[in-house]
C-alpha cells in the first residue's frame, strides 16, 4: 500500500530529472541594430502534446516579460513595451525541444540576463547573458595648436572615435613604442542610443621629428582602430604658414629699401647740384670784385 502511495511522487521526480534545459554558458554577443537568437533547448524523453508546451522568457533581474507562449499561441499581453514587435519563437521547432527566442534590432538597452522557462509535463528554467557590441569609427587625430610650433612647445593631441560600444580602451605610443597612456585625459559620452563617443587627449612636449599614435580597441569585438601623426622638424621650426608670412615681409622690406635708396640718391644729387651752383656763384662774385679793384681812378 505504501509503495502505491509513493509511486506518483517517484514518477514525478523521474520526469523532472528527465527534463533538461540547455542555454549557452558564455555570454551571447549581438551587434547593435542586428538580430540575435537566444538559444534555449530542452530534452523531454517522454511523449507530449504540442499544446502542452509553455515557454516564458523574462528579464532575470526585473522579471519583466519578454515573450510568452502557451496553448499553441503567443501571449503578449504582459510583454514589456521595449520588446514590442521585436521578439518571436520558432513554433515549428518546439516539438523538437527548441524554445529559442529571436530578438530583432538589438539595442544597447537589451543587454543583460534573460531567463528561459519551459513547462511540458514539468517545469525547468535557465538563464543566459546577452552582451551588445558596436564597432567604433576610425579614430581622428587633431593637434592644438596647429601652427607656429617649435621644439620644446607643449601641445595637445586629441584622438576621437564615434558610435561604439562598450567603452573602448585607448593606447597612446610614441615613435619608439613607449606607452604614453599615463599622460592622457579620457572622456566617454553616450548618445541617445547608448553608443559612446570616446575622446582622449595626450599632452606632450614636442621634439624634432616626433611620431605619436593612438590605438582604440573594442574589448568585446577585439577590433581596433589606429591613427598616427608625424611632426617633422621642418614643420616645428618653420610651419608653412609662417614661411609665407616671412617671405611676404622680406619682399616688403626689400621694396622699402629700394624706395629709400632712390629717395636718398635723389636727395644727394640735388644737394650736389646745389653745392655746385653755390660754388659757381661764389667764383663769379670773386671775379667781379677782382675786376673792380684793378680799375684806375680818374682825377
Amino acid at each position: 500500500m505504501l509503495s502505491l502511495l509513493l509511486l506518483p511522487a517517484m514518477l514525478a521526480i523521474r520526469v523532472m530529472a528527465e527534463m533538461e534545459l540547455r542555454v549557452p554558458e558564455q555570454p551571447v554577443v549581438a551587434l547593435h541594430g542586428s538580430d540575435v537568437t537566444l538559444n534555449c533547448t530542452f530534452n523531454q524523453t517522454g511523449p507530449f502534446n504540442f499544446s502542452d508546451v509553455s515557454v516564458f522568457w523574462q528579464l532575470t533581474d526585473t522579471k519583466r516579460s519578454v515573450h510568452e507562449y502557451w496553448n499553441g499561441h503567443d501571449q503578449l499581453v504582459d510583454q514589456a513595451e521595449a520588446f514590442a514587435n521585436r521578439t518571436s519563437l520558432f513554433p515549428t521547432q518546439l516539438a523538437m525541444g527548441d524554445a529559442s527566442l529571436r530578438l530583432s534590432r538589438v539595442l544597447v538597452a537589451d543587454e543583460g540576463s534573460y531567463t528561459c522557462f519551459v513547462r511540458v509535463k514539468d517545469y525547468s528554467s535557465a538563464a543566459l547573458a546577452l552582451q551588445v557590441a558596436a564597432p567604433y569609427t576610425k579614430p581622428l587625430l587633431t593637434l592644438e595648436p596647429e601652427s607656429n610650433l617649435h621644439p620644446g612647445d607643449e601641445v595637445a593631441l586629441t584622438c576621437v572615435a564615434y558610435g561604439g560600444y562598450p567603452e573602448g580602451d585607448v593606447i597612446w605610443q610614441d615613435g619608439s613604442g613607449r606607452n604614453l597612456t599615463d599622460n592622457i585625459t579620457l572622456s566617454v559620452v553616450a548618445n541617445k542610443e547608448g553608443l559612446f563617443t570616446v575622446t582622449s587627449v595626450l599632452s606632450v612636449v614636442l621634439e624634432p621629428n616626433s611620431t605619436y599614435s593612438c590605438r582604440l580597441i573594442n574589448p568585446l569585438l577585439g577590433e581596433e582602430g589606429f591613427v598616427f601623426a608625424t611632426i617633422t622638424g621642418q614643420n616645428i621650426a618653420f610651419p608653412q604658414v609662417a614661411l609665407w608670412v616671412t617671405i611676404g615681409l622680406a619682399v616688403c622690406l626689400l621694396v622699402l629699401l629700394i624706395a629709400l635708396a632712390a629717395v636718398c640718391r635723389r636727395k644727394i644729387k640735388e644737394s650736389c647740384e646745389e653745392a655746385r651752383r653755390e660754388s659757381e656763384e661764389a667764383k663769379e662774385l670773386e671775379e667781379e670784385e677782382s675786376k673792380t679793384a684793378m680799375t684806375p681812378l680818374k682825377s
